[in-house]
């Protein structure tokens, strides 16, 4: 049975509760061992973060701890995935580099704030995660984000659609939804959520349910498989308190 780490908290307004709950229960249907925290100590035991197949972090903003991060970053490196959405993931750490790099990319603005009405484009791609998803609308944050170039692109949304000191630049296509490889962890992120009735979208729900599931599978992907490429001087190990 797979085990799965859900950890929800920071800022009250994304409904980090309601989001987690729906985690679980994704997970859950799929046979997972689910564990659900609300305290970020949950990283601190990097040797149990390594025994697991997937985390799922759902904290919007706060403070984290260099050894916290450097434990999950580990634990991803060694094949353990992490997927999440919206400022569960990538607005959750605003101070650490070391999160922002592993998780491809951090929040920066929503013009237009909550209800903006825009259109989530599911774009052309060899990966499975969108096989048969359409485009379709949503009414919500629409989140601006700076993105790590080396991330595959599955959603994106156009820009601009509101008022802003953005708007006489050209249009952009902002991604949604990405995949990206931290040593041999998949992550997967999803810039939807807002509050958990986006999360429970249908269209976005199963963008979800395919992505934790593909997370997931790092592991068993790359069991057995050297891991002295990602030592120091041969790879990333983050920059920690030299920054």
């Amino acid at each position: 049975m797979k085990k799965a780490l859900i950890v929800w908290g920071g800022w009250d307004g994304h409904e980090p509760q309601q989001v987690a709950a729906i985690f679980e229960g994704l997970l859950q249907a799929a046979g997972f061992e689910v564990e659900v925290s609300d305290t970020l100590d949950a990283f601190n035991d990097g040797e149990k973060l390594k025994g697991l197949d997937l985390i799922v972090p759902v904290w919007t903003m706060g403070e984290i701890s260099n050894e916290q991060v450097a434990n999950v970053s580990a634990a991803v490196q060694a094949g353990t995935g992490l997927a999440g959405c919206h400022g569960g993931m990538c607005d959750s750490f605003r101070n650490n580099v070391d999160w922002q790099f592993m998780t491809g990319g951090q929040w920066v603005a929503h013009p237009g704030n909550d209800g903006v009405e825009y259109k989530v484009e599911i774009k052309s791609s060899s990966s499975p995660l969108v096989d048969n998803m359409q485009d379709f609308q949503v009414a919500s944050e629409q989140y601006y984000l700076h993105v790590d170039p080396a991330v595959e692109v599955l959603a994106t949304t156009r820009f601009p659609v509101t008022a802003g000191p953005h708007i006489l630049n050209k249009a952009v296509d902002m991604p949604v939804v990405w995949t990206k490889r931290w040593g041999y962890g998949r992550v997967y992120y999803n810039a939807l959520g807002h509050h958990a009735d986006i999360v429970d979208m249908p269209e976005v729900k199963e963008l979800m349910r395919r992505g934790l599931l593909w997370a997931a599978e790092g592991k068993t992907l790359y069991a057995g498989s050297d891991m002295n490429v990602f030592t120091e001087g041969q790879g990333y190990t983050g920059m920690g308190d030299s920054q």
